[in-house]
């Protein structure tokens, strides 16, 4: 293994040898290069270009804007191709997720301003840790597929990343102000002092969204800020920022059953609990709460029209912990010994616990870029290490026994380090033909000592490290027409909760094959893209989720992903637009066997769980006047199946919801610079719909003694009916 490692070690050096040799050759030619602004230098190590073989969609600040009423982000990326997201809440606030060709948000990469940001062991993204983070996004690219070599945990799905706010040359400040269904409300206040002196500027926000949730108790108390202090000249740009939240959001984890989402699809089962005199009651504070605080320094330098360096540090604080009432729990599992009360042997207890994470999360990042007319090369390394701790606490109990205040009935701590290098490059080898090279080396060390949440020993010590080579190729046929076709791998390493499910789980590898067109002319533009990912021991959502809410993984074998994405615009008129996307796609486990009824049955072919085989979504634009939108938003999500079994109960119906975005900005003459009205009903036809859910099995031998039966069952997590929100922004 050793050999083979440094064996990829030399290929990749040997390119980077190859683009470095070639950029000396080439510098002559530095005349003519376009210069980019240093911003966008800022993330050039994770995007790519209009004209690259990476399938891919951009967002700007403006777009994103138009709907930012209170809903997180991934939410406001539904409209995207392949895309799916969910609520847990219901409504778009507090836990959201985001599923891009069908792969989770734990396969889907995030950076911001090129430092990770997914949960180090998790793999994960929380959005909703930054509450109202939209606010401060420049602007974001989603990558599908495996897209280009980025910091941190690969991309099996997609990648998403955002660059936040730019520099502004001029002092402005704003206040926005939301209100909407579910008692939603989002107020927030930002200002810049514009350039001082020429070089200097300083910029923030302050934030906070509360909403009850469609779903009952189902609450969100989402509190953030974004601070950030500038130097810029002509060739340096040095940014300062810290930004983080703090939130408090009541569980909506678990999901309700068939029958309770035909009767009461609000219920909320989540901290529920029966008294001593026999009474249903709610536990109060069945909550969520964490804290997570974001410090970056970014350093970037031009040299000259050609070289371009940036250099990144961040360090990552987060703690938290969420609460549970849990019923009738014996002493054994909190290592609480037995007590005797009135003759009584005592030893289950009802009590309150607190399961905590803190953590620390450290990254440096450097890369380099060269450009002129033909060469466009970027090389670089990051490393990061990540320290957590977990721990539980019991708060109350109703018999305590030898218990202490502040004693912790399980700790455990998680290290992970990874350490990557990069090169990637596009040649223009004519006036016609591009090609695009990339390669990635990454190493990663992960350790786990002490108890797990379920109070048993949890050691994991596994080394890994991968080679994901990329290339690609883009023909021009002429100004307005693109092909490109394009092979990359990945390998990704397998997350804390998919070692507690199985500690022989194994890392899964993707090859992904894309092949697509685009047209762009001044009233049309059409992207199309087939793709074909072929995975071995793909980490596939198995449906059911774990005592923390979180979807519990299974390796798969082999699998694949086939599928055609279609998205245009279409300018009918100076006033009208349509925008339509959609893709079609089968996703399949090439074989399944599964234990059934007391033995073994091959199911053959398979769907992926959570991969629906056709998704689509449309805008229709009419814009009147510059300072008057209006947008009519469809989505359609096909049938999936919450498991990998194709069992009828493990189904979600397909479901098809409407949007109506309404914007109207007014330019007053004094006091304000702009004062923009918005206005957002989601799901205008009151579409009951089931965005996602779970899907578990277990096996009965007690109803007929001497047989085995396999049980299903099945939980949803229902998405609001009609609902709205309406927004005043004044900026001076």
């Amino acid at each position: 293994m050793q050999e083979s490692y440094q064996g990829k070690l030399s290929v990749f050096f040997f390119f980077l040898i190859i683009f470095s040799a070639n950029a000396q050759t080439n510098q002559i030619q530095q005349d003519s290069t376009k210069i980019e602004s240093l911003d966008e230098v800022l993330v050039n190590a994770v995007r790519v270009n209009a004209t690259s073989p990476i399938t891919h969609s951009n967002i700007t600040k403006k777009e994103l804007e138009k709907r930012n009423l209170g809903q997180d982000l991934p939410i406001l990326l539904n409209y995207l191709p392949s895309v799916v997201t969910t609520s847990d809440a219901g409504a778009g606030v507090g836990y959201t997720g985001i599923r891009v060709r069908g792969v989770s948000s734990q396969s889907t990469n995030v950076t911001i301003n090129g430092i990770p940001y997914n949960d180090s062991e998790s793999l994960g993204t929380f959005w909703v840790n930054l509450g109202d983070f939209t606010s401060s996004v420049e602007s974001l690219q989603l990558q599908r597929g495996v897209g280009t070599s980025t910091n941190g945990s690969g991309a099996f799905g997609a990648s998403i990343n955002v660059l936040t706010q730019a520099v502004s040359n001029e002092a402005n400040g704003e206040i926005s102000n939301s209100f909407g269904s579910f008692n939603t409300r989002k107020h927030n206040v930002k200002f810049s002092t514009g350039l001082i002196n020429d070089y200097f500027e300083l910029s923030g926000r302050l934030s906070q969204i509360n909403s009850d949730g469609y779903v009952d108790r189902a609450s969100s108390d989402l509190k953030s800020y974004f601070l950030q202090g500038t130097y810029k000249d002509d060739n340096t740009l040095i940014k300062a920022l810290a930004f983080g939240g703090a939130e408090v959001t009541y569980q909506a984890w678990n999901g309700i059953d068939a029958e309770t989402l035909a009767t009461d699809r609000t219920f909320n089962p989540s901290g529920i609990y029966t008294d001593e005199n026999d009474v249903t009651r709610f536990h109060d504070n069945e909550v969520d709460d964490y804290k997570q605080d974001h410090y970056q320094l970014h350093w970037n330098e031009r040299y000259n029209n050609n070289w371009s360096t940036n250099l990144g540090l961040n360090y990552t604080y987060g703690r938290g912990f969420f609460e549970q009432y849990k019923e009738d729990e014996d002493f054994a599992d909190y290592s609480l010994t037995e007590m005797t009360i009135g003759g009584e042997t005592i030893n289950t207890t009802d009590l309150i616990r607190r399961r905590w994470l803190d953590n620390d999360f450290y990254v440096v990042t450097a890369s380099a870029n060269y450009k002129n007319n033909n060469l466009d090369m970027s090389f670089g390394t990051s490393y990061s290490n990540y320290i957590g701790k977990h721990f539980g606490e019991i708060i109350w109990a109703r018999y305590a026994s030898d218990s202490e205040i502040g004693d912790h009935y399980y700790d455990g701590v998680g290290k992970k380090k990874d350490f990557s290098l990069f090169t990637k490059a596009t040649y223009k080898l004519n006036d016609k033909v591009s090609l695009y090279g990339d390669l990635q080396m990454r190493f990663i060390d992960y350790k786990t000592t002490g108890l797990s949440s379920d109070v048993v020993p949890f050691n994991i010590d596994e080394n890994y490290g991968f080679f994901n080579p990329k290339a690609g190729i883009t023909y021009e046929l002429d100004v307005n027409n693109y092909i490109y076709a394009s092979y990359a791998r990945a390998n990704r390493e397998p997350s804390r909760s998919d070692f507690e499910s199985n500690p022989n789980v194994r890392p899964e590898q993707l090859n992904d094959f894309e092949l697509g067109w685009r047209h762009t002319n001044n009233n049309f533009r059409i992207n199309t893209n087939a793709y074909y990912m072929l995975y071995n021991e793909q980490l596939v959502l198995s449906g059911a989720l774990d005592n923390t809410g979180a979807p519990i993984r299974t390796n798969s074998g082999a699998s694949y992903r086939l599928g055609l994405e279609v998205d245009a615009a279409i300018q009918i008129s100076k006033k009208f637009a349509i925008q339509p996307n959609f893709t079609i796609s089968s996703n399949k486990n090439k074989e399944t066997i599964i234990s059934q009824d007391g033995g073994l049955v091959d199911l053959g072919k398979t769907n992926i769980s959570f991969s629906p085989d056709f998704v689509a979504a449309n805008a229709l634009v009419f814009q009147p006047t510059t300072n008057f939108q209006m947008s009519f938003l469809s989505k359609y999500v096909g049938e999936q199946y919450m498991g990998n079994t194709d069992s009828e109960a493990s189904k979600l119906e397909s479901y098809f919801v409407n949007d109506f975005n309404v914007t109207y900005e007014i330019k007053p003459n004094s006091i304000f610079k702009s004062i923009v009205l918005s206005g957002l009903v989601n799901n205008i036809f009151g579409e009951k719909y089931v965005s996602n859910g779970y899907y578990f099995t277990y096996d009965d031998d007690f109803s007929n003694p001497g047989t085995i039966t396999t049980i299903e069952g099945a939980g949803y997590y229902p998405q609001a009916t009609t609902n709205f929100l309406i927004g005043m922004t004044l900026k001076f």
